[in-house]
């Protein structure tokens, strides 16, 4: 007999450990969350310094996505890794909170949009954090802890010291009254662990009659019945068991901005085109489902450093292996570090009304996501282009749910996005030129002495750019007249009832900043839109 619960969830990542969390609070509902990982509750996810194993390498905590090949970046295929198992991308990444600029979600609303706005979000914000500066704009009892770095290295100091010698402002506190500038970066970190989503929110509902969580289950479509989606299908077990629940109530739909388009469209909703050449029948035509993919484009600076311990120096053959055995032992020592804890935001130019850059200084020299080991002392600048004009897709080749779906980012498509990603190049020397980083600067190693012209910026940057981890937008929330629109502002499907996708895909733009604060942000709100309350705006 199949089982039956009010809600079903579709993956276990930021936003799905958020709803499971906040909607089986109510004892008279259940709710079902389907992950197609594992639990995620090794010492390599919970370690910080674990990120740079994590991140690099297909596994059972990462999907290993790569895209088609970029047009305008030489043709060349891109490493997507994303979050596979309990937490999501939220159990690999880099570990930064920062939750955009209030102008990026003034946007939103502006774009007909309620409840979305900066006033609107913030107590959403708030009410997830457990964030250790407090204040007007910070939480203090929620359940995801936010603390500042541990390192005492002397270069993030130098390095905010140097943005400050640039002419670029200062700034305690990215989600605070200002957030342009250089500064340290907050971390969902707590005591020394990665603080996942999962940690976060299912650490505190685990215990819950009314919560079933299932691992190693693998959606393969939602059942869709009268225009109504009626439960999800899935399989489990090395031999792939096919197993099935019914949702008396809704599906939320929770896999992110690459696999939520691909569930949507395996299942027969989605551009009805697109879906015939994929072996597909369509159930609910729905053309924007995989479309509006936005990306961070991502250069990676290198520089020789001297008179500075890095990552190298102290995680080099056998310490890596002390470092583990200690923070395995004892929870002290390097493991309790990521060696990126400062940046900034910035503009391109003059006249911008919210930065349109971000710098995330890395103590350690980073090439292709980690996966050339490094031989050497160095930093690294990673330099994004915070808001992109371009647009991909993401879409299926096949009616095979084991496939993986084709990802085609487009960056670098217009000029715009171009001269932006020029000017991350030269912020990036400006900066590193600085009296301040003067004892601790050594030789520039990338783009390296030979690249100055405009035109070697340009060849430089489509040889080597890569994504920064943040797509967004393939499932986007709209107005009725969008024909793009995939959800309206309650994150519900248009045309199909009793369904919603809640993600980063949901996001009609990209936020400035790193996107998996704003993807719990998103989640908090939406189980109070299925409960039918809201908070209170921001005063």
């Amino acid at each position: 007999m199949t089982q039956a619960y009010d809600y079903v969830i579709v993956g276990g990542g930021s936003a799905g450990c958020t709803l499971a969390a906040r909607l089986s609070e109510d004892p008279s509902v259940t709710v079902c969350l389907l992950e197609a990982g594992g639990r995620n509750d090794n010492v390599l996810v919970r370690m910080p310094a674990g990120v740079g194993t994590l991140i690099k390498q297909k596994s059972v905590h990462n999907w290993g996505f790569w895209t088609e090949p970029e047009s305008h970046l030489d043709n060349r295929r891109l490493w997507w890794p994303r979050g596979k198992g309990l937490g999501g991308s939220s159990a690999i990444n880099g570990m930064i909170y920062a939750r955009g600029n209030p102008g990026d979600y003034d946007d939103w609303a502006q774009r007909g949009l309620p409840g979305w706005s900066w006033d609107s979000v913030l107590p959403y914000f708030k009410r997830l954090e457990r964030h250790h500066r407090g204040g007007d704009l910070h939480g203090s009892d929620g359940p995801l802890h936010i603390s500042p770095g541990e390192n005492d290295t002397p270069f993030n100091a130098a390095l905010i010291e140097a943005g400050r010698q640039a002419g670029y402002p200062v700034t305690t506190d990215f989600n605070g009254e200002r957030q342009e500038g250089f500064g340290p970066y907050d971390l969902t970190v707590s005591n020394g662990q990665r603080w996942s989503a999962a940690a976060a929110y299912l650490s505190m509902a685990r215990g819950r009659a009314n919560l079933t969580v299932v691992t190693g289950a693998r959606t393969t479509r939602i059942a869709i019945a009268n225009g109504r989606a009626t439960g999800v299908d899935y399989v489990t077990g090395k031999k792939a068991q096919p197993a099935s629940v019914v949702a008396d109530r809704e599906v939320l739909l929770c896999a992110g901005a690459v696999q939520s388009p691909q569930i949507l469209q395996l299942s027969g909703v989605g551009d009805p085109d697109r879906l015939a050449t994929a072996g597909v029948k369509t159930v609910h035509a729905l053309p924007g489902v995989g479309e509006n993919l936005q990306d961070h484009l991502d250069v990676l600076m290198n520089w020789r450093t001297r008179n500075l311990v890095t990552a190298f120096s102290t995680t080099k053959g056998l310490r890596q292996l002390a470092v583990g055995v200690e923070y395995m032992l004892r929870g002290t020592g390097l493991g309790r570090q990521q060696f990126l804890e400062s940046g900034a935001f910035v503009s391109s130019r003059e006249g911008l009304s919210r930065p349109d850059i971000q710098i995330h200084a890395v103590l350690a020299l980073m090439r292709d996501h980690g996966r050339e080991a490094a031989t050497e002392d160095g930093f690294s600048l990673h330099l994004c282009q915070l808001r992109p004009e371009s647009r991909g897709r993401i879409g299926i080749a096949s009616a095979d749910p084991f496939a993986d779906p084709l990802i085609e980012a487009n960056y670098l498509a217009t000029a715009e996005d171009r001269r932006v990603m020029r000017e991350c190049v030269k912020v990036g020397r400006d900066v590193a030129a600085q009296a301040a980083l003067d004892p601790y600067r050594d030789a520039e190693l990338a783009p390296g002495p030979d690249v100055r012209t405009d035109a070697q910026i340009d060849a430089w940057v489509r040889a080597t750019a890569e994504t920064i981890y943040h797509p967004i937008g393939t499932c986007k929330m709209g107005t009725a007249d969008d024909p793009g629109a995939v959800v309206d502002p309650d994150l519900r499907v248009r045309g199909i009832a009793g369904l919603r996708v809640i993600d980063a895909s949901v996001m009609p733009t990209l936020v400035s900043s790193n996107t998996n604060a704003p993807t719990i942000m998103i989640a908090e709100r939406a189980a109070d839109l299925i409960k039918g309350k809201t908070l209170a705006k921001a005063a």
